[in-house]
């Protein structure tokens, strides 16, 4: 029916008989001419989407073509605004919160929550099994009983983010209050994120968590894995450019600042398949202070407990318990105008 109706449109332009109510002969050409050019170009675009579906396969190429799709990157980043009304009570709904109506708000946003992220999971699960051929682990039921796990653990969650609000609050002077932190810190929102994404990558959930802390990477500039283990009182000051890698472990009472790396050192393709699954970041023991781009690099590297590690430093051996560690005051030149 659409094909017919544009061939009939067509027909009309090049018959003359649409544009009447046009005066003059020149914008009457003039329009007829924009329309013929624009189904020019469109009668192109069947041959493209030809082309694309008969390469869809080949090997230098990546596409997703599944029975079973891959969770919804829109709905994940739900669950996150979701569980963030829900961790936090009353700082993020959408109406008012009192002690009349809070059981209720509370009631409907967790079922809500629950069957969204029940259903994302039960799709990451599925999705892996289909399209690796993996033994099935029964998806819908196992999916449901982690969306559960994930809300019996809530209390959980919400004592360890506050003592997370407490560190940033005792380690930012400008802090004025906790409500300034939960509402405007980047540190806390990507904390929060990652706290939610290591609960259910310790479950065993394939795709989410990962796609959760991308998230808050491009919204907040700081990238954690969700892999990582993170003690209590964890406070990322400032926050952008912050990197922290997959096997990085990391104490209680930590503070680091902006732009802050916990990588891995640079790795051969054949080095890469070797350590895929092994340790390749740092391990930051309590009471540690990292500055602001400092760079700590590798798998065996352990900064001490109560160390102090100074601005734009480059370690990659370890560092014993109670040491500062800082670069050497550079030359400073000033120059100007003699009077």
């Amino acid at each position: 029916m659409v094909i017919l109706f544009a061939h009939s449109v067509r027909t009309a332009i090049k018959g003359g008989t649409m544009g009447k109510s046009v005066k003059g002969e020149n914008a009457k050409g003039a329009c007829r001419r924009d329309i013929s050019v624009m189904y020019n170009f469109r009668d192109e675009i069947p041959g493209i989407v030809d082309t694309i579906v008969a390469l869809h396969d080949q090997d230098d190429r990546f596409c997703h073509i599944s029975p079973e799709p891959p969770p919804s990157r829109m709905l994940v980043n739900e669950i996150i605004r979701r569980g963030m009304r829900i961790l936090y009570p009353g700082y993020f709904s959408e109406t008012c919160m009192d002690e009349v109506n809070m059981r209720y708000y509370l009631g409907q946003e967790i079922i809500e929550f629950y069957q969204l992220l029940s259903e994302q999971i039960i799709a990451a699960i599925r999705h892996d099994c289909v399209r690796y051929d993996l033994v099935c682990t029964n998806c819908d039921e196992r999916g449901q009983r982690i969306a559960l796990q994930f809300l019996k653990d809530i209390s959980n969650l919400q004592a360890v983010l506050a003592k997370d609000i407490i560190a940033a609050h005792e380690g930012d002077p400008a802090s004025k209050y906790y409500d300034e932190i939960i509402f405007s810190y980047p540190g806390l929102f990507a904390i929060t994120v990652y706290r939610m994404a290591h609960n259910l990558l310790e479950q065993g959930v394939p795709l989410i968590p990962r796609i959760m802390t991308e998230y808050a990477h491009n919204i907040t500039g700081i990238d954690i894995h969700p892999g990582v283990h993170i003690g209590e009182s964890f406070f990322i000051d400032h926050g952008t450019g912050v990197v922290i890698g997959e096997t990085t472990t990391i104490g209680d009472r930590v503070r680091i600042y902006q732009g802050v790396t916990l990588g891995a050192l640079s790795l051969s393709k054949e080095e890469v398949e070797r350590l895929r699954n092994k340790k390749r970041h740092p391990t930051i023991e309590d009471d540690v202070i990292i500055y602001s781009n400092a760079t700590i690099l590798g798998g065996n590297t352990v900064i001490g407990a109560r160390s102090v590690i100074g601005g734009n430093v480059w370690i990659t051996e370890s560092v014993p318990p109670d040491t500062t560690v800082f670069l050497k005051k550079p030359e400073l030149v000033i120059t100007g105008k003699a009077k």
